[in-house]
């Protein structure tokens, strides 16, 4: 069951580097949350475990998801993955501020290619590859799950990886194994908007496009 492997992962310290990371992260703090008690662990996915759509992201942001102890939670691209969500009618808010909050995801899992926030962003090979056991597990954990959106280059790899699909990075993407759908995407990063790479109207129209595969998945 997916609660199980939470526990798992919160009891994960295969990789020391991130962990002594994370750990001083927490403790050292950014001015701005001086008085927020950090999360500072491994971080376990969020959402429905009857979801048919998971989302996949790179990593926990340091004082984001390290902080609230959500993932997509206290940082910018997790506020336009929550309002995407609310758009389509799969989250009962447009934001997710903290772990304690009372928003409820409905037929979607959140979660990240790497469970630990990495220094610079930036996990390495090895890392990414000792953490893809347990989105492996998560996308095994999810019995009616029909579609997978990546987010980024790695999200997109380790995925397809552990699915066997021989599959090409880009923006809009889509490949199918057995089951299940993946649909990439560019990574909602606020570096994404400003560059202009992605706006706001190519990122609902990815969501619009995997509800429309889920219907037809479900015709």
């Amino acid at each position: 069951m997916i609660r199980d492997l939470e526990d798992e992962i919160l009891g994960c310290t295969r990789c020391s580097r991130l962990i002594d990371y994370i750990r001083k992260v927490a403790i050292e703090k950014k001015p701005k949350y001086r008085n927020y008690q950090y999360w500072g662990k491994p971080l376990p996915g969020f959402g429905d475990p009857n979801a048919w759509l998971l989302i996949v992201g790179l990593a926990p942001a340091a004082h984001g998801g390290n902080r609230t102890g959500r993932v997509f939670t206290g940082d910018m691209s997790g506020e336009r993955v929550y309002r995407a969500l609310y758009e389509i009618g799969l989250s009962s808010s447009p934001k997710s501020e903290s772990r304690y909050d009372l928003v409820e995801l409905k037929g979607v899992y959140l979660t990240n290619a790497v469970k630990c926030a990495p220094p610079k962003n930036k996990p390495n090979k090895e890392e990414i590859g000792s953490c893809s056991y347990f989105l492996k597990k998560e996308i095994e954990s999810l019995p009616k799950l029909k579609v997978i959106l990546t987010l980024g280059r790695i999200a997109f790899d380790t995925t397809t990886n552990i699915l066997g699909i021989d599959g090409k990075f880009s923006h809009m993407a889509i490949y199918s194994s057995n089951r299940l759908t993946v649909v990439a995407s560019y990574h909602p990063s606020q570096q994404n908007f400003v560059s202009g790479r992605l706006t706001w109207g190519n990122w609902i129209s990815i969501f619009y496009k995997i509800k429309t595969l889920y219907t037809s998945h479900n015709a």
